[in-house]
Formats: structure tokens, sequence, C-alpha cells
């Protein structure tokens, strides 16, 4: 990076930092400090929404996502806005309306406190491990421009992202969205028009359009039945509506955002504004990868994205095995061009099919076996580089500047998504279990100061998930994974809660157990696509906690809180 670039990463994420420590300069009480006073408005509401989702994965996993298999994954936000009106309708102003600090607290009221804890413990587990992904993707852009050691740029990242929302709290969180999301739009905006004009004279968008179609790329719909596949409409309209109502709506990292609003209007139109854009958002970003994709057909790509394992794999006995793969790589990218000399000469017809075939084979075999002797000769490495994908296009073809701005929007993503999860554990564990257990009358001071050590705890065990997260294939998808394991079980839960009136806390409490031995089941033993676990847990909490109320007619039942 140039220094312009520097300058533009630094001043940038200082500002949106030091703004959001300014903004929440006065949290003296609990109130202030996890709930922001109940100030919020819904603009900012709907942005802190966005934020809190669009981490740094989204920005670097995404379009290597895309890369490598088109637009598919879009139909995993089908499910959203069914899933934002039901939240809009049930859930909120319940919430607002019994003044809660954490979600979790309702389900005491409803049920007993062992399910309160029991929720609230999943969201722990798997917020805790995702928040430790969301630190690891910006730390593998330093590790990548500055050379540095991942898990020494990890320490740095956690660290800091740790201390601000350890001082700042809700409302540092949310301000600093703002100025994130504003950040990220326009730096995948601005990929996006420079990537189109990084393309040959004479292939334009439509163009482009035509060949990623050809490859693949634009297949965004499946009807297909298949309960394998990670993507199709099916699995998206059902799973995705059902992992979006327990995100939103159980997360303590996203209810947070909105019942911090002034009112449930602010909270539902915040929820609303995230329903109409998060879809289109997150299609554009897919469309980039897309386009990322078409310009590698023009521009030879690296044989592998992560430029730090290629240089290790170079200095060790493979690298003159490596250094005639890319040779061969570099020929095969010529008989490429080749073939789409006739849509660069303007020509209207397309390449000979079976021809680009054979080379997109080739292609492929070569890739396979560079990552054969990445995994021979590095296997303490990741041999998979997709979330190296867009990185590598950013730092090799981007003009200066620009660099900056795009390096600035994948760290913002990062720090939004990664405070907006500590700031939820840290409250879940002083409300839920602190306050609720330990000490129940403490001063407002005193819970402020134990928020702000449980976030530091929990910046220090995500610091050490983030430490593992080279291990993972791709990190959305991991991310996603981790959530569906324990979002379907919390889901049902809360959906008992609110719609299963004579249910009582104990019989929940049991088919939550049995609902997510049986997810965990699925996900070790079974190949079926991670979104269906959403609607296996749910469903199972359901059916078994009526199935043992009816067989078993167990007493505790409390009436549902108007």
């Amino acid at each position: 990076m140039s220094t312009l670039d520097w300058i533009v990463l630094i001043s940038s994420t200082a500002l949106i930092v030091l703004y959001g420590i300014w903004k929440t300069r006065k949290n003296k009480n609990i109130d202030a400090y996890l709930l922001g006073g109940h100030t919020t408005k819904w603009w900012t509401i709907g942005l802190s929404v966005m934020a809190t989702q669009a981490s740094a994965i989204t920005f670097l996993s995404t379009p290597g996502q895309a890369f490598d298999d088109g637009l598919r994954f879009v139909q995993f936000y089908f499910g959203l806005p069914i899933a934002m009106v039901i939240i809009c309708i049930v859930f909120i102003p319940r919430y607002v309306g019994m003044k809660v600090f954490t979600v979790y607290e309702f389900l005491e009221q409803r049920f007993d406190l062992k399910t309160r804890l029991l929720a609230a413990l999943l969201f722990m587990i798997q917020r805790g491990l995702g928040t430790g992904i969301t630190i690891f993707a910006p730390a593998i852009i330093f590790s990548s421009i500055l050379g540095w050691n991942l898990n020494l740029t990890i320490i740095i990242i956690g660290v800091v992202v740790t201390i601000y929302t350890t001082i700042g709290g809700t409302k540092a969180v949310s301000a600093s969205h703002e100025l994130q999301m504003a950040v990220m739009i326009g730096g995948i905006i601005t990929a996006f028009i420079i990537t189109l004009n990084a393309l040959p004279p004479g292939v334009g968008f439509v163009d482009a359009l035509h060949i990623a179609g050809a490859h693949g790329r634009l297949n965004v719909v499946d009807f297909s039945l298949d309960w394998d596949s990670r993507y199709t409409f099916w699995s998206g309209i059902t799973g995705g509506t059902f992992l979006a109502l327990a995100y939103f709506g159980t997360d303590q990292s996203q209810a947070q955002r909105y019942i911090s609003g002034q009112s449930v209007r602010d909270g539902r139109l915040g929820l609303m504004f995230n329903a109409f854009f998060k879809i289109p958002m997150q299609f554009f970003i897919l469309l980039a990868g897309v386009m990322v994709f078409v310009f590698y057909q023009f521009q030879a790509s690296p044989l592998f994205f992560n430029s730090h394992v290629e240089k290790e794999l170079m200095e060790t006995p493979a690298g003159p095995a490596y250094a005639n793969l890319q040779k061969e790589w570099q020929l095969e990218h010529e008989l490429r061009k080749s073939i789409y000399s006739p849509v660069l000469s303007g020509a209207s017809t397309f390449p000979e099919k079976v021809s680009l075939d054979n080379s997109v084979a080739k292609e492929k075999a070569l890739r396979a076996e560079a990552k054969a002797l990445i995994e021979k000769n590095l296997p303490e490495v990741e041999s998979n580089d997709k979330d190296y994908v867009f990185l590598r296009f950013i730092l090799d073809y981007l003009p200066h500047g620009f660099i900056g701005l795009l390096i600035t929007s994948i760290i913002a993503a990062g720090m939004s998504a990664s405070a907006s999860g500590l700031n939820a554990l840290g409250a879940t564990s002083t409300v839920d279990f602190y306050k609720r257990i330990v000490r129940k009358d403490a001063s407002d001071r005193h819970y402020v100061y134990a928020s702000r050590a449980f976030t530091v705890v929990w910046g220090l065990i995500a610091i050490g998930f983030a430490s593992i997260g080279s291990l993972f294939e791709n990190l959305i998808q991991f991310v996603n994974i981790v959530g569906s394991i324990f979002y379907g079980t919390v889901l049902g839960i809360f959906l008992s809660a609110f719609f299963v009136r004579n249910m009582s806390g104990t019989a929940v409490f049991i088919a939550a157990l049995i609902a997510q031995s049986i997810v965990l089941i699925c996900f070790w033993t079974t190949s079926i696509g991670f979104l269906w676990y959403n609607v296996i847990g749910c469903g199972a909490v359901i059916l078994f906690g009526l199935l043992i109320d009816l067989l078993i007619k167990l007493p505790g039942t409390k009436p549902l809180q108007p």
C-alpha cells in the first residue's frame, strides 16, 4: 500500500473509533451503557442492525464465494423480509413492553430461570465463536498487507475492538455503525465501478454478464428439492426465515440494537429498513465478486490467491514444482484469451463452448495440483483461498487511495460486527448470570463495571477463537453454520413462549436439550444443508415440548404475559 492508502486507512478508522467514544462520553448507568438510554432513532437502528450483520466476512468471503460459486448464496437471504415482519409484529412489542435489558429475561417471565439461562448459554457459545471469526477476518487483511504473523495481528485487532467497545458500550457501537456503514457501502460501490472499468475495451457490463453466465455464475435461484444442497430457494425461504427469526429476534447482538430505540415504532422501522435493503446489498456484493471473476478471464489470476502461502511454498522443496505449475497456468490463461478473442473483437458470437469447458477443466486441475502441493508441504496452513480472492484483487489492481478506502471498508465491517458481539456478550453475562445469580442488589455503577469486565473477558475468548479461524474452508459459511447449529433450538424456545400458551418451563427446557442433541447429531452424521438445522431445531423444541407436557403433565406452567 502507498502512503496515501495508509493515510486514508488510519484517518478513517481513527475517526470511526473516536466518534463512537465521543458520542458516549456521558454513559454513567447500566441503562445508558447497555441500551443507550433508549435514545436511539430508527435510522441509527437500521444502520446498526445492518452493520452488525455485515462483518468483514461479508466483504472478504462473499465476493470469494461468488467468484467460486456465483450468485446462489443470495438465496440464503430470501426468508429475511418474512422474518422481519414477524419480529416487528410479535417480538418487539413484548421486549419493549417488558423493559428487558436482554431478550432472555423474557423467558424467565414466561417460563423459568433454567430456561432463560439455557437460551442465554446457547447464545453465548455461538456468538463467542462468531465474534472470534469476525475478528479473524480483518486480521487476514493486515497479515496479508504487512506480512505480520497472523496470530499477532489477531491480538492487535481484537484488543483495539475490545477497548473501544468496553469504553463506550451500546451507544458507542450504534454511533460507530453509522459511519462504518457509510464507509462500507461507499467502498463496495467503488470496487464494483473500478472492476467494470478494468475490463478490456469492448467488454461492457452486458458482455460481462454473458461471460459469467457461460461459467454458471449467474444461477441465482435453484428450485431443486435437494436436502444436501446448501443454497436452494426452498432452504432460503424456510430455513432462511427460521435463521433470520432466530438471529434478529433472539440473538442479543441484534436485539440490543432495536430494544435500545426510543419506541416500538423506532425498532420496527429500523428492522424494516434492513428488510428492504439487505438483499439488494448482499446481491450487489456477490455481483462484485462475479465481476472480479470476469475480470480474471482476461487478466491472469494468481494460481493461489494467498500470496504469503505462495511465498512460503516457494521456499520449500516443492518450490520448483509450483513454479512449473505457474508456467502452465500462464499458458492456459493465454489460451483462454484466444478463446475470448471474438468478444474482444466486438463479434456477436460467443466463445466456442467445448474449448471453453476444456480450458476451465484444465485450470481446475492445475489449482487442484497447487493445493495438493500446499497440503503436503505446508500442512499447517489452509489450502482453500476463497477468502483471499477479493483482497488480492484490491491490492493488485485498485488505484492507490482507493485501496485504502476498500481496506477501511473491510476493517470497518469487522469492527462493527465484533463490537456488537462483544457488547451483547458482556450484557448477557452481566444481566442474565451475574446480576441474576451472583449480585442481585448492587449499584448501577457496579453493574457497568461488571459489564465492562465481562466484555474484556469475552474479547480475550474471541481472540482465542480467532486464532483457529484459518482451519475453516470459507468464513461466511462457517459463521452461518455455527449460528444454524444453535439458533433453531433457541428460536424454538422463544416461539413456544410466544405461541404455545400452556407449555411448561420444564417441558420446554427438556425439549430444548433433546432438540440441540438432534441438531448436533445431524451436523456430525449427515450432509443436510445447514439452513435446515434451524427448522429441525425449532420444530423439535415445539414438538417435544408439547409431547412432554401431554404425556407427563408437568406442573409449573406460567400464563403467557399480555
